[in-house]
């Protein structure tokens, strides 16, 4: 099994052709996702089953692309044209893409900007209570939220709602305290202050929460869920949540100080779907412990993360939870195969997320992995 390719500016991303808005057919691509999501709403109400995501994730659109609303759609669009030549279940979207310091806006900061790279934020506080004296504003009116609200607007006037469309990147409240303190002082803070850190991931929840429903309001019924970074569709549910620190963290403290500002958050669309980078193996209790979990998503393989989940068999444990693993898994036919086959056990509902470079080999994989997960 290949490793992970750090040569690679994105190793999820594959290329596409650009087309502009008025060169695309939104009708051929609307009958094309109304028959994808009925296997979709079939998947989604069953105990247990598989379905295939072949993902087309452009690399600009998540680096300095983002900075750039009409060349990320036409990017995006070039990738949605290009996923009807893979077999697959699930349909792809449209992300409305600009980075995760959302939520930092809110507290006057402000993207930094470097040349061919996505952007960056830098933690403008030192102590948690300078982030509880500071009265943030609502995301909506600083440079981040407009220029998301305006990406979104754009992505819809375009596209005449035909395309399904997320909201931006949603991350956890305790993703969000690392863009406004350090992690040190904030894990410190955690130990010496736990009721003023679950008093901070609340108000960032709440904060969350408000600019979450402008997005929804302005996507409509072309929303996916739970959208950025998952298999997404229109007749599923959840909002995906982006919590990577949970490594940081024991599942315990994860449990008492994070999970509730999560579950909070999540609730009114349905639920929390969540994410982390690397081997979250040993929170995997934590996780399926959260209220209203809908799916959880990992990496699967090495071409994936440098730091993939290495102990496939612990995520046996969602076999007849109803729950839904979104399992990334970069790499050929070869390793789709095996990894799959160390996942899968009867009662799981699992959406297998492929990668494969031509249509050939994803049709292969395809067949596969339905032969296998029976």
């Amino acid at each position: 099994m290949s490793k992970f390719n750090n040569q690679l500016s994105d190793s999820q991303a594959t290329e596409v052709v650009p087309i502009k808005p008025k060169n695309f057919d939104l009708d051929e691509y609307k009958a094309y996702t109304e028959e994808q999501d009925k296997k979709c709403a079939t998947f989604w109400k069953a105990a247990s089953g598989v379905v295939v995501y072949r993902r087309m994730r452009v690399a600009e659109c998540f680096s300095y692309g983002c900075r750039d609303m009409k060349l990320s759609l036409e990017n995006q669009l070039g990738a949605l044209k290009k996923s009807m030549l893979f077999k697959a279940d699930v349909p792809n979207f449209l992300e409305p893409w600009y980075g995760i310091g959302t939520i930092a806006s809110a507290y006057g900061d402000d993207y930094i900007w470097e040349p061919g790279n996505a952007p960056a934020i830098k933690p403008k506080f030192q102590s948690i209570d300078e982030v509880l004296e500071y009265q943030p504003v609502e995301i909506a009116k600083t440079n981040i939220g407009r220029h998301t609200l305006e990406m979104i607007d754009y992505f819809m006037e375009k596209t005449a709602g035909k395309v399904p469309v997320s909201l931006t990147d949603t991350q956890s409240p305790l993703n969000m305290a690392g863009h406004l303190l350090p992690l040190s002082q904030f894990f410190m803070d955690m130990m010496m202050e736990p009721d003023k850190v679950v008093k901070l991931l609340d108000i960032l929840a709440d904060l969350s929460i408000e600019f979450n429903k402008e997005q929804v309001k302005r996507i409509g019924n072309a929303l996916a869920y739970p959208g950025h970074g998952f298999a997404s569709s229109t007749q599923w549910r959840g909002l995906g949540m982006s919590d990577d620190n949970i490594l940081m963290i024991s599942p315990d403290q994860y449990l008492e100080y994070a999970a509730p500002s999560v579950e909070k958050i999540c609730a009114y669309l349905g639920g929390p779907v969540f994410h982390s980078c690397g081997d979250w193996a040993e929170w995997t209790d934590a996780v399926l412990s959260l209220k209203g979990l809908l799916m959880a998503d990992g990496a699967f393989s090495p071409e994936t993360d440098p730091g993939a989940i290495t102990n496939l068999e612990a995520f046996h444990k969602f076999a007849h939870t109803g729950k839904v693993l979104n399992a990334r898994i970069v790499g050929n036919l070869a390793t789709v195969e095996q990894q799959v086959k160390r996942l899968w056990v009867p009662g799981m509902k699992l959406v297998v997320v492929t990668y494969c470079s031509t249509p050939e080999e994803q049709e292969k994989a395809y067949d596969m992995i339905h032969e296998i997960c029976v």
